[in-house]
C-alpha cells in the first residue's frame, strides 16, 4: 500500500463566474518528486493554494488529508506549522535586505529582552544555506545576487521552517539551463534525504529529468496520474493528456516569404548601465530586421538581450545611448517610448505583471491602454468603442475569461499574455518585440502565441523574438543573432542554426 504523506479528494473551488477546481484528487506519497501539470487556467495553482491555506477552508469544498491527519488550513502560516512550504513563481524576497533578514522575515530570531538576535539569525541562515549549496554571506543584500541564487535563498528559507512537503510553482521559468539543472538536481538530492516534493512546470523536459509520478490537470479536473517506470512518461504522451489531443508538431507550419524591405536596422549600437554609467551593457551591435521575418535573439541570461530591445523601445533603459537606427530606410531618433508606438514599434516585456499590465483593472482597460486615442473622442473614452475593441482583441487572442471586465490579475499566466499580446496587437505595430513570450505558458498557449507571430509576419510584419528556450528559437526563426557579454557573438540562418552552433557562438565569445 502506497505511503501517501498527502491525499487531497473531491476539492472544487469556485470564483465568481469560473469554476476553478471540478472535484479534483491527488494523491503523493512520501519522499517522491510529483509534478503537477496542465495548461494555463487547469488548476494547478489554485490547487496548491488550497492546499497551503492560502484559500482558507471553507472557501472550497472537498477534504485535504496529510500526514494522515485531516487538516482545515485557515491560512498560510496553519500549514507552514505542519512543514507545508510553497515557492511561488514571483519570488517574494525584498530586494534591499540582506538574505538572512529575508530567510526569518517574520519569523525572527530574537534574545531573551525581545531584541533581533542578529548573530544568530546570519549564522542559522548560512547553515541552511549550506544546505541548498549556496555559498555567499548572509548579510549580501538579495538584489546583489542573481535569480537563480534567490531562488536558492527561497528553499533555504523553506528548510527554516522545518519543511516536509516543499511546493515549487514553476521554478525554473526564469532560469537559464544550468541553473535550471542545478536546482533539479538539487530536489533529487534532498529526495534521498526524505523530502516531498510537488513541482508545478510547463518545461517538460524537467518533468522527464525529475519527476517519479506526474497528475495531469485540464479544465479544473484531473485527467490521470503518470509513473515513471510504468506509464508512458513522453513529452508527446504527457501533451496529448494536457491538450486531449496529438500535437504532432509543436511549431505551426509557416510559408516562409521575407521581404528584401529592411524594416529595422541598427547600427553600432551601444548602451551603458543606468546607475554604473560606466559600464556598457550592449557593445557595438549591429543587426537588421526584414519584412515578413521572424528575428531571434539567443543568449544566457546578463547577456544584454533585454537591455538591447529595451533600448531601442524609444530608449527605456540605459544612459549614454549612441548609434543609429533606420525605420524603413530612414534614419530615426525615438525619445522615449510614446514615439516608438508612433513609428510602429510595440515591445512586450518578458515581465507582464510588473512592467506589462495592471494586474488591478480589467481586460478592458488594459487592452487600450497603449493606443487610448483609437478610442477617444475630443480626449474622452468611448467606452462603449472601448469595449468593443476589447471583446474583439479578447475573440482574435484566444483569450479565455468570462468577460473583459475581469481584472486580469485573476486570469491564469497564459491569458495574462494573451491580453499583454493583445494589448499592443490593439496598437497596430509594424515591429513587434518579444520578449520571453511563452514563459511559464503551456504547450497550447504557446502554440497559440507562435500561430499569432506567423500571422503578423504573413502580413508583411517583422517580429523580434528573445527567448531562452533554443527550441523554441530553432522552430520558429528566420535568422538568428547569438549574444554574449553584451556583444554579438554569430549570426545564423534557419537552415544552419542548431542548439550546438548557437552554444558555439556562446563559448567562443566567453570570458
Amino acid at each position: 500500500m502506497a505511503d501517501n504523506i498527502l491525499v487531497m479528494e473531491h476539492i472544487t473551488k469556485e470564483f465568481p463566474g469560473v469554476k476553478a477546481l471540478d472535484n479534483v484528487n491527488l494523491e503523493v506519497q512520501r519522499g517522491e518528486i510529483h509534478a503537477l501539470i496542465g495548461e494555463n487556467g487547469a488548476g494547478k495553482s489554485t490547487l496548491m493554494n488550497v492546499l497551503s491555506g492560502q484559500y482558507p477552508y471553507g472557501s472550497y469544498t472537498g477534504t485535504v488529508t496529510y500526514e494522515g491527519e485531516e487538516c482545515h488550513f485557515k491560512k498560510l502560516s496553519d500549514s507552514e506549522v505542519k512543514g507545508i512550504v510553497i515557492i511561488h513563481q514571483e519570488l517574494a524576497l525584498i530586494p534591499l535586505l540582506s538574505i538572512g533578514e529575508n530567510m526569518f522575515l517574520g519569523n525572527e530570531i530574537k534574545t531573551k529582552t525581545g531584541a533581533i538576535d542578529w548573530d544568530k539569525t546570519y549564522s542559522e541562515a548560512e547553515r541552511h544555506m549550506k544546505q541548498v549549496g549556496l555559498n555567499e554571506s548572509a548579510q549580501t543584500l538579495i538584489k546583489d545576487i542573481g535569480t537563480g541564487k534567490q531562488q536558492l535563498v527561497e528553499i533555504a528559507k523553506a528548510f527554516s521552517k522545518d519543511v516536509k512537503l516543499l511546493i515549487l510553482d514553476e521554478p525554473t521559468s526564469s532560469l537559464n539551463d544550468e541553473d535550471a539543472k542545478m536546482l533539479l538536481d538539487l530536489l533529487m538530492e534532498f529526495k534521498k534525504n526524505g523530502l516531498t516534493s510537488i513541482i508545478i512546470t510547463h518545461k517538460l523536459n524537467e518533468i522527464i529529468y525529475c519527476a517519479d509520478r506526474v497528475t495531469i490537470l485540464r479544465d479544473g479536473s484531473t485527467i490521470e496520474t503518470l509513473e515513471k517506470g510504468v506509464d508512458d512518461l513522453s513529452e508527446d504522451r504527457i501533451i496529448k493528456g494536457m491538450v486531449g489531443r496529438e500535437m504532432d508538431d509543436r511549431y505551426p507550419a509557416r510559408e516562409h516569404k521575407v521581404s528584401k524591405d529592411v524594416m529595422l536596422e541598427v547600427k553600432n549600437w551601444t548602451v551603458h548601465h543606468p546607475l554604473y554609467q560606466e559600464k556598457i551593457v550592449d557593445d557595438n551591435i549591429s543587426f537588421k530586421v526584414q519584412k515578413g521575418e521572424v528575428v531571434g535573439f539567443s543568449g544566457l541570461q546578463g547577456a544584454g538581450r533585454t537591455e538591447l530591445m529595451m533600448s531601442i523601445f524609444g530608449k527605456s533603459y540605459g544612459t549614454h545611448i549612441v548609434g543609429e537606427l533606420y525605420l524603413r530606410g530612414e534614419k530615426t531618433e525615438l525619445k522615449n517610448p510614446e514615439a516608438a508606438i508612433r513609428h510602429g514599434i510595440a515591445y512586450v516585456t518578458e515581465d507582464r505583471k510588473n512592467n506589462g499590465l495592471i494586474l488591478d483593472k480589467s481586460i478592458r482597460f488594459n487592452t487600450t491602454l497603449a493606443r487610448l486615442s483609437k478610442v477617444c473622442s475630443h480626449g474622452i473614452i468611448d467606452v462603449d468603442l472601448e469595449l468593443h475593441e476589447a471583446e474583439k482583441m479578447k475573440d482574435e487572442m484566444g483569450t479565455k475569461t468570462p468577460s473583459v471586465e475581469q481584472k486580469i490579475g485573476n486570469l491564469s499566466g497564459g491569458n495574462q499574455q494573451k491580453a499583454l499580446l493583445g494589448k499592443w496587437m490593439f496598437a497596430e505595430p509594424d515591429i513587434l518585440i518579444l520578449d520571453e513570450p511563452t514563459r511559464g505558458i503551456d504547450v497550447g498557449a504557446k502554440y497559440d502565441i507562435y500561430c499569432l507571430i506567423n500571422e503578423m509576419v504573413s502580413n508583411g510584419k517583422a517580429v523580434i523574438m528573445i527567448s531562452s528556450e533554443m527550441p523554441e528559437l530553432l522552430g520558429m526563426c528566420d535568422r538568428i543573432y547569438v549574444m554574449s557579454e553584451g556583444k554579438l557573438a554569430g549570426e545564423l540562418t534557419a537552415e544552419e542554426a542548431t542548439q550546438e552552433k548557437i552554444m558555439s557562438c556562446i563559448m567562443k565569445t566567453s570570458k
